[in-house]
């Protein structure tokens, strides 16, 4: 398939959510530069599963750029009519500063906003966040939506290995939001589940698949869990570059399901599995708060995607790759 729709820049092409955003950008008829993270001297990154992609052939070239530099995302940025911002550290380990990281990721994301203006062709970014930019904080409203914004100060002061995220993610949102020289939209996705293509198991599905794969001590559901599936978050990523009016942030989250109907769903759904028995899994003491969609809703977006196909194309997934 040619060209149609011009080309558009994805950073972190390898992760995910950008790789899914990737095939689903090829499909549409665009093509794409994807930057990587560069590799130290003398090993190639594998991106096997990005090069066999339907189009990726005619319609995708792969730039390495890193946040170290951020002048490297400009050879990537160059003749695009947009960008997807989606790359972004997570430090589990704690190598880093909470405020190094933040520092890191703000100005990348800024030096990338630049190169987009120096382009003179980019018409809008739209960028990855997060559920931790809107429900990090000590008192939760009854509904999220797109006016709460995490405590910043609150969130530096968790005893938490995701700390560091939340403070960078909510601070590299505000920035890239005020940032003005280019139009700019958020997608600040839920619990991402279902299908991915690439090679490695992505943290949100090992996660969702706690009851099956024995990751108990990693991974505490709260009594309700917000969930969407990977492919209604990546067209909602194109939906909001392509519409006209889009601005701003946009929450993106199908469904809200209880714990015990999860357990008694997946016991149900796929009694071949041998599950872990629920108790210890559950921390009721997690905050909820409901998720108001009602924004993206309100452009004409819908949501195409349950939790059975959340899980049926996750399991399938894993099952071809061999985590399951």
């Amino acid at each position: 398939m040619e060209e149609r729709k011009g080309r558009v820049c994805v950073t972190g092409g390898s992760g995910y959510v950008a790789s899914w955003l990737i095939k689903r950008l090829l499909q549409h008829g665009y093509s794409v530069n994807a930057t990587v993270r560069p590799q130290p001297s003398g090993l190639k990154k594998e991106l096997s599963f990005l090069e066999n992609l339907d189009g990726a052939r005619d319609r995708l070239h792969i730039f390495n750029a890193d946040f170290e530099n951020p002048d490297s995302f400009g050879a990537a940025i160059e003749g695009c009519v947009g960008v997807f911002h989606v790359a972004h550290p997570i430090d589990f380990h704690s190598s880093e500063t909470v405020e190094s990281i933040s520092q890191k990721c703000v100005e990348a994301t800024l030096g990338i906003l630049r190169a987009c203006v120096k382009s003179k062709t980019v018409k809008r970014v739209v960028y990855t966040s997060s559920l931790s930019t809107v429900a990090v904080k000590e008192k939760l409203p009854d509904v999220l939506d797109e006016d709460e914004w995490s405590d910043i100060d609150f969130a530096r002061n968790l005893n938490t290995t995701g700390a560091s995220y939340f403070v960078s993610k909510t601070a590299t949102e505000r920035a890239a939001l005020e940032f003005g020289g280019v139009e700019v939209v958020s997608v600040i996705p839920s619990w991402i589940h279902g299908p991915f293509v690439c090679p490695n198991l992505p943290g949100s599905v090992w996660s969702s698949l706690a009851l099956f794969l024995g990751n108990e001590k990693q991974i505490k559901y709260g009594r309700i869990t917000p969930m969407v599936h990977t492919d209604d978050v990546a067209m909602a990523h194109i939906h909001l570059f392509e519409h006209p009016q889009a601005q701003g942030r946009y929450l993106c989250s199908a469904v809200e399901v209880k714990y015990e109907y999860l357990c008694e769903f997946l016991r149900t759904r796929y009694p071949h599995f041998q599950m872990l028995s629920p108790e210890g899994l559950c921390d009721p003491a997690i905050p909820f708060t409901s998720i108001s969609s009602k924004k993206l809703l309100e452009t004409g977006f819908t949501y195409k995607y349950g939790l059975e196909e959340m899980f049926d194309d996750a399991i399938e997934c894993c099952k071809r790759k061999g985590f399951l």
